[in-house]
């Protein structure tokens, strides 16, 4: 029925848009690789095929991070680029400073279906920009998570009958934990050493204390400075204790998990296929995935969007009808992110993440509750994917981790140096 509605509903807006005997082209650029760029393509291939003749979807898949951002800003400038493009809702500060983000009007949304009450709350406003209009509209929520390893937990003393980890909550109960788990070659767990890998956990466990990383324009004010050095001595603990091997680079530190070599890991919700893979051709132990247990006062998870937008084109704005047909292709895959999910995300159309299929997908269902208690970045043009907090992490946070500087001094420059650029 929904299907049958939305073709009819598109059918409508071709019409409106004097299209009604050729096919529209909406031209999309996107920076999805591995296994999110293999899902996103077969959703592009059903979506094509569901309205062939009525709509194509023209694709183009550019490299992640800075250049992607780079190459929308400098096409947005001179009036070009795509009619929809995804966008991390992380980097949207700085690309409404960039004035690269077309903003999305109520009665737009409202007439794409789109509605505010279908996603999170916090979701949905950090895809607003400090004008209070709608930049984007959320696709999923994906968020770092605790992969581990059923047979080494439960030798353990550490996996409860529902075959999920038990007594790692609290920071004392976290560590006995993985003192325990530390036994006979294997370390408790594996983390890669890369900036963003750190500062995923380093905000987490910030924010899990309750601290601010960003408040009232200024970077670790306050008592925040004291939390985020909690933050890193813990995460240095990991290492000088042996828990954690040193410096593991990123597909090494997935190797040790996977090998049975480390008992858990932390990485992101995309890795989630990477096991579902080897599980599949029996080349994996039993294994699972949760949300991040609460080592303080509060459940918290860093976590960020992949969202869809439209771009300010200077001087050749995507037309009314083009920006209507384009809204409600948006709100299509937002209908169909059930496939999506399996590449590890969590929907952010709650009709999707609240369904029964939803939560018969696993281990997606095992972590959704992180939705609710997510955080995501600062909303600062100095935040987001390929940031200079990511490089702050790097040169300050990731040293410290391995014992290269103390967690006094790595939160000091971490904040200095973000409030100098911040000038």
């Amino acid at each position: 029925m929904i299907r049958k509605a939305f073709m009819a509903t598109l059918a409508c807006a071709l019409l409106a848009a004097g299209a009604a005997r050729a096919t529209e082209t909406i031209v999309w650029w996107d920076f999805l690789s591995g296994g999110d760029g293999v899902r996103m393509k077969a959703m592009l291939d059903e979506f094509n095929k569901e309205f062939d003749g009525k709509i194509h979807i023209d694709a183009t898949t550019l490299e992640w991070g800075v250049p992607y951002y780079s190459k929308v800003q400098t096409s947005t400038a001179v009036g070009q680029g795509p009619d929809v493009m995804t966008y991390h809702e992380s980097r949207m500060p700085l690309g409404i400073s960039q004035n690269v983000l077309s903003p999305i009007a109520p009665e737009e949304l409202a007439a794409a279906g789109i509605k505010a009450s279908d996603f999170g709350d916090a979701n949905w406003k950090a895809a607003q920009g400090p004008d209070g209009k709608q930049y984007a509209v959320p696709l999923d929520i994906h968020s770092i998570i605790l992969y581990y390893n059923k047979d080494l937990l439960k030798k353990a003393g550490l996996l409860g009958d529902d075959g999920k980890p038990k007594g790692l909550d609290g920071v004392a109960n976290w560590d006995a934990a993985l003192a325990k788990l530390t036994a006979n070659g294997v370390a408790a767990l594996s983390v890669p050493n890369d900036s963003a890998t750190g500062w995923r956990i380093f905000y987490t466990l910030l924010n899990q204390q309750g601290g601010q990383f960003l408040k009232d324009g200024k970077f670790l004010d306050g008592d925040n400075l004291a939390k985020g050095e909690t933050a890193v001595a813990e995460m240095q603990k990991w290492v000088k204790s042996g828990w954690t091997p040193a410096n593991t680079a990123y597909p090494a530190s997935i190797a040790l998990f996977t090998a049975g070599k480390a008992a858990m890991h932390i990485n992101g919700v995309w890795e989630v296929p990477t096991m579902v893979d080897l599980a599949k051709k029996g080349q994996l132990f039993d294994w699972g995935a949760i949300q991040i247990p609460a080592l303080y006062s509060q459940p918290a998870t860093w976590a960020d969007s992949h969202a869809f937008a439209i771009p300010n084109r200077q001087g050749n704005p995507v037309d009314p009808a083009k920006r209507k047909l384009v809204l409600q292709t948006i709100h299509w895959f937002n209908e169909h992110s059930l496939e999506w999910a399996s590449g590890g995300h969590i929907p952010a159309y709650l009709p999707v993440q609240e369904s029964a299929a939803f939560k018969a997908l696993k281990p997606n269902s095992d972590y959704v509750s992180l939705a609710k208690t997510a955080v995501f970045d600062p909303v600062s043009t100095l935040a987001g994917v390929a940031s200079p907090v990511y490089d702050a992490t790097g040169n300050y946070v990731i040293p410290a981790m391995m014992g290269e500087m103390t967690p006094a001094d790595a939160v000091k420059k971490m904040r200095d140096d973000l409030q100098d650029q911040a000038k």
